[in-house]
């Protein structure tokens, strides 16, 4: 298990590496400059700006700058932001979205494993068939549509919740009921299908003929097996989530580090775009790692040595 690590480590920061130097050289080929918007700049004021931010220097010079800063944690300083470092910036935005994130994903998963679980021991009942239409409106309606639903009959109609805004708890319950309707209905789906399969296993069967009840089956054999595909799929969606929705963040005035990242992206803030690149990146090696080490945690038949499962 030790070395298992120690190898997904290394890769992991392999991966980061090269994340880190295509984000970078994507951004010195994108058209503009960060100072576009100020268009009341002359020529000579622009490449006095150019100069005080190094990028008149040649590319191989800020790509070297830009990756001894990362090695000190250093994500560098956003052109449009008052110069304000950009970690500081993405400190104060990562909040709301991670809270949201968190929220939806306990929702979803709650919600939808127990729908799955309900619709493969109820199969081909009105159970199994109601749990395949919220699945299918889960996945193929966007989450901005039933944020607008709740809006309207949740905090307009009867006023149970607030319409907007970050203020309490009580404004992150309708973003986060309305972002957890897609990886609830994963969820289920997936939920469903596995735990078919692996109701319909060997070893199952051998369990009901030993007298095992239906609990036992379900929760210590079925359900726990069954887990495996599901956090596969769940573990990169919790990391979206966590770094924020656009859609939802907007329609909820939250202030977030999606919308974040957006404005970042038409202003050319390439610090805010690269710092905010990197955070998911890290999120997204690290969540792949837990996965993999929850893969032995769960199903006793896998191990982990040398590397392999």
């Amino acid at each position: 298990m030790v070395k298992f690590i120690i190898q997904r480590i290394i890769y992991m920061i392999i991966t980061l590496f090269i994340i880190a130097s295509l984000s970078f050289f994507l951004m010195k080929i994108m058209p503009g400059t960060p100072f576009n918007s100020q268009s009341k700049l002359t020529a000579e004021q622009l490449n006095i700006m150019k100069d005080k931010y190094g990028l008149n220097d040649p590319i191989p010079v800020q790509y070297a700058h830009y990756m001894f800063g990362l090695l000190k944690g250093d994500l560098g300083t956003s052109f449009q932001l008052d110069n304000r470092s950009v970690t500081s910036i993405l400190a104060s935005r990562v909040g709301p979205s991670a809270e949201l994130g968190v929220e939806a994903m306990v929702i979803g998963v709650v919600f939808g494993v127990l729908l799955g679980v309900l619709a493969a021991f109820k199969r081909n009942t009105w159970v199994d068939y109601s749990s395949t239409f919220i699945a299918v409106l889960g996945k193929s309606i966007p989450s901005f549509v039933f944020a607008a639903v709740l809006q309207y009959f949740l905090a307009v109609k009867f006023q149970l919740f607030p319409v907007a805004y970050w203020q309490s708890f009580a404004s992150t319950i309708l973003p986060s009921i309305a972002l957890a309707m897609f990886p609830l209905a994963t969820a289920a789906r997936f939920m469903r299908t596995e735990l078919i399969d692996v109701l319909n296993s060997d070893y199952i069967t051998l369990a009901r003929a030993k007298g095992v009840g239906s609990l036992g089956i379900a929760f210590k054999h079925a359900v726990r097996n069954a887990l495996i595909p599901l956090i596969t799929v769940m573990g990169p969606l919790a990391v979206s989530l966590i770094t924020g929705s656009l859609t939802i963040e907007k329609v909820f005035a939250i202030p977030g580090i999606g919308q974040q990242f957006v404005t970042s992206i038409l202003t050319n803030d390439y610090g805010v775009i690269m710092g905010t690149t990197m955070l998911f990146a890290v999120l997204f090696v690290v969540i792949i790692l837990v996965v993999d080490i929850l893969y032995g945690v769960i199903d006793p038949r896998i191990r982990i040595s040398g590397g392999r499962k």
